[in-house]
């Protein structure tokens, strides 16, 4: 089962059909939803799982959330996706606000609260955990960064892989390029994620990581895959009636990782080509949620 460790926050997404009016009123189509990265990989993981065992529980989620009424409806949200949540309640739930200009540029407005001060995670959290995620945004705030590093060691000790997302070049370049980089060799993961903006400001290909795979989303261009074999590209099918990009990195990490740990988890040999298959995965995921609000799959 893949465990994620991270945010859970609100998403309230607003689509702007003109440019902001400051001062006054500006029309808009606004949805609420289920949000925050970790959460969203864990929920599409899950929608996968799901469908193929109704029964199963797809994924986990470690995160902390608010002891309030919004808390509890995500946690609802998060059962019926066929997720486990893990939660502290404690604090107040946090919400980010999404604005969706007309050209599909997205600005983000965070307010994290209760999401980011995750003191600890129980062992037993990790019982049935084939591969632990996590996004970095869970590295880059106190003190869930301290509670991530903790569960990136445990699950060294149980022999479980740990993939990570870089998440935010702007939160990279804060954080520091050569701390984020050395927190990347520390822990080891077997896969890495980042988009081509992440994988700039992080000089990956100037100086790589000593990391097994590596994947590097570019939109609608090809995807890089890099391996200690070399490097590759895979191509993205065109994309129709694109509705909203929220969520859709996240989706695309779903989709690589629940191929990944169904086939490769425990296996010597991964090949640059049985790996295109897991990519070709997480874009197919990703082309659902684009074609749908905020970071769900209900495509319209």
């Amino acid at each position: 089962m893949l465990c994620v460790i991270g945010d859970l926050v609100e998403d309230i997404v607003v689509w702007l059909p003109e440019s902001l009016n400051y001062g006054t009123d500006t029309p808009s189509q606004i949805v609420r939803t289920r949000g925050g990265s970790a959460s969203n990989v864990a929920v599409f993981a899950a929608r996968i799982a799901t469908r193929e065992n109704p029964n199963s529980i797809g994924a986990r989620l470690i995160a902390q959330v608010g002891d309030d009424r919004l808390g509890e409806q995500l946690i609802e949200v998060l059962q019926i996706a066929g997720v486990d949540p893990c939660v502290v309640r404690s604090g107040r739930t946090g919400s980010i606000v999404v604005i969706v200009s007309p050209d599909g540029e997205r600005t983000m407005l965070t307010d994290r609260a209760a999401s980011t001060q995750l003191l600890s995670a129980p062992d037993n959290w990790f019982d049935d955990v084939s591969l632990l995620h996590v996004p970095a945004y869970s590295l880059f705030s106190e003190s869930l960064a301290t509670a991530t590093q903790a569960c990136i060691a445990t699950a060294h000790e149980k022999n479980i892989p740990v993939t990570i997302d870089a998440s935010s070049a702007s939160l990279i370049e804060a954080y520091g390029v050569s701390e984020f980089r050395q927190v990347i060799a520390k822990i080891q993961p077997q896969v890495l994620f980042c988009n081509t903006d992440e994988a700039k400001t992080i000089r990956l290909m100037a100086d790589p990581i000593n990391v097994p795979i590596v994947v590097i989303k570019a939109g609608a261009s090809p995807t890089t895959l890099i391996t200690r074999d070399g490097s590759t590209t895979v191509e993205v099918a065109p994309v129709s009636q694109i509705i909203d990009t929220t969520g859709a990195g996240d989706a695309f990490a779903a989709g690589f990782l629940n191929s990944y740990q169904n086939v490769y988890i425990g296996v010597d040999t991964i090949t640059d080509i049985s790996l295109r298959d897991c990519v070709l995965a997480g874009h197919q995921l990703a082309a659902r949620v684009l074609r749908s609000p905020g970071a769900t799959m209900d495509t319209q």
